[in-house]
């Protein structure tokens, strides 16, 4: 017996990536930055909180005000395995970022999101109207 394709392709877990710069090191500018990396990360790639795997967030040394994951939380992550850890400290990095990589069981292509600043880290996957 063929095994089933469909099945197995709704399974597949592909990596999501996406970052976004804040404006200062204060919880409502870290948080509000990064929840808006999540929701649009979420509609470019038709996500449900059912399909989001897990997810790894990381902030620039210069981000210590709150933990990225917060945001993830507030906009209903209760369930999904979050980590936050500290980017490396590379000499000329882009200031005040955080990054994301969401594990996400999707079927299809799918659409990183870089914001603000951090769309100089990746312009090819920048969106045309965020250039």
């Amino acid at each position: 017996m063929e095994p089933d394709k469909t099945a197995s392709r709704k399974a597949l877990c592909r990596g999501i990536r996406g970052a976004t710069t804040v404006e200062a090191n204060d919880p409502r500018a870290l948080l509000g930055a990064t929840r808006e990396l999540i929701e649009r990360i979420v509609a470019a790639n038709g996500l449900g909180t059912e399909d989001v795997v897990s997810a790894i967030f990381t902030a620039t040394a210069d981000l210590d005000a709150a933990y990225p994951a917060q945001a993830a939380r507030e906009a209903g992550w209760q369930q999904v395995p979050l980590l936050c850890t500290q980017e490396m400290n590379v000499a000329g990095s882009l200031p005040q970022c955080v990054r994301v990589l969401v594990f996400a069981r999707i079927d299809r292509p799918v659409r990183h999101i870089y914001l603000r600043e951090a769309r100089r880290l990746r312009p090819d996957w920048a969106e045309e109207a965020d250039r």
